[in-house]
């Protein structure tokens, strides 16, 4: 529920509104805002009915949350939610790309394609250090090895970085070493990492599962928000569908959907969303001309050599390029690059 105050309504009247929540057991939210106080309540509406705050006479009205996912819902939150790690920010007025290869191979390999991209204007560097992969026999990274790297590379370069946690046990080191955890699309329903990641308070960059609707992907959202973390960076990166010309369906449906429902920022992974390098450029052109707040894109400087998704992987000049055709739309969508 939410729960407006009159313009009128002081301070320390909001703080007994919010006690009162919190000793029925709800959980209250505290949403100060330039004309009047807003407050939330979150938990069994019967329980707040039975507290009868509409008698209140510092309450102006009350009125339910209609959405399953709460906190990250606009109705909770109107104006946008900015995520920052290291220098970088996701969200607002900036158009964020951040890009890197799809696995860690190598200190020169990294190195390499790290500078590649930060030259040419990516804010953050990803880089998978542990693999999921469909195949057993496929590379699964390097592990510890890769996250030391990325942290060297962090360092040299300046440039945050973003990359894949896929167990719970795997927390505490990655903590240690990168700025932003991702949740792959096959982790996206895994809600004790959810959790882990929520008390973490370490920003997120979560991605839609392969068959996740929306909603499903908000209330994955919520789990994370819930555990006590609000900085999740929503990706769409390409559904299964009956279509195999390219790897997946990408939706940018969802992206102008969830821009709507959510006061999270939303980025795009083409690259995932198409499989095809070539398509990946006209696919971020679309993105931001859909309204995401970045992308993040796969970046190797000699993909035949990759030891994985080198087919979808921009080499060096295809990134220059892909940045320079990414600024005509980011700026018609009143974003910066």
């Amino acid at each position: 529920m939410i729960i407006v105050l009159k313009p009128t309504a002081t301070e320390s009247q909001a703080q007994d509104i919010l006690k009162r929540i919190e000793d029925a057991g709800l959980k209250p939210l505290y949403m100060p805002g330039v004309e009047r106080i807003v407050l939330g309540a979150l938990g069994d509406e019967r329980v707040l009915q039975k507290l009868n705050l509409d008698a209140n006479p510092c309450v102006e009205n009350i009125k339910p949350i209609l959405t399953k996912y709460k906190m990250v819902s606009r109705e909770v939150q109107a104006h946008d939610t900015v995520v920052r790690f290291g220098n970088a920010s996701v969200g607002g007025n900036q158009f964020a790309v951040i890009a890197g290869p799809c696995s860690v191979e190598s200190e020169q390999q990294l190195l390499s394609v790290a500078e590649v991209v930060k030259q040419h204007g990516a804010v953050a560097l990803r880089g998978g250090a542990y693999k999921p992969r469909t195949s057993p026999y496929d590379f699964q990274g390097m592990g510890v090895e890769g996250l030391k790297l990325l942290k060297q590379a962090s360092e040299m370069l300046n440039m945050p970085t973003v990359s894949e946690v896929m167990e719970v046990s795997q927390m505490e080191t990655m903590c240690e070493y990168i700025d932003c955890l991702q949740i792959g699309a096959r982790n996206m329903q895994n809600y004790a990492l959810l959790k882990a990641v929520g008390e973490s308070k370490k920003p997120v960059l979560l991605k839609r599962g392969l068959s996740a609707t929306i909603e499903e992907l908000l209330l994955a959202a919520e789990y994370i928000y819930d555990a006590g973390n609000p900085n999740i960076i929503l990706c769409e990166r390409g559904i299964r569908t009956f279509e195999t010309a390219t790897r997946n369906t990408l939706d940018l449906n969802a992206v102008a959907f969830l821009k709507q429902k959510t006061h999270l920022p939303v980025v795009v992974d083409p690259s995932h969303g198409t499989g095809v390098r070539e398509l990946v450029i006209p696919l971020s052109r679309a993105a931001a001309a859909v309204g995401a707040d970045g992308i993040i894109v796969e970046s190797h400087l000699n993909p035949g050599e990759a030891l994985s998704d080198g087919h979808q992987a921009l080499t060096g000049p295809m990134f220059q390029q892909l940045m320079q055709e990414l600024k005509p739309f980011v700026e018609a969508a009143g974003k910066t690059l």
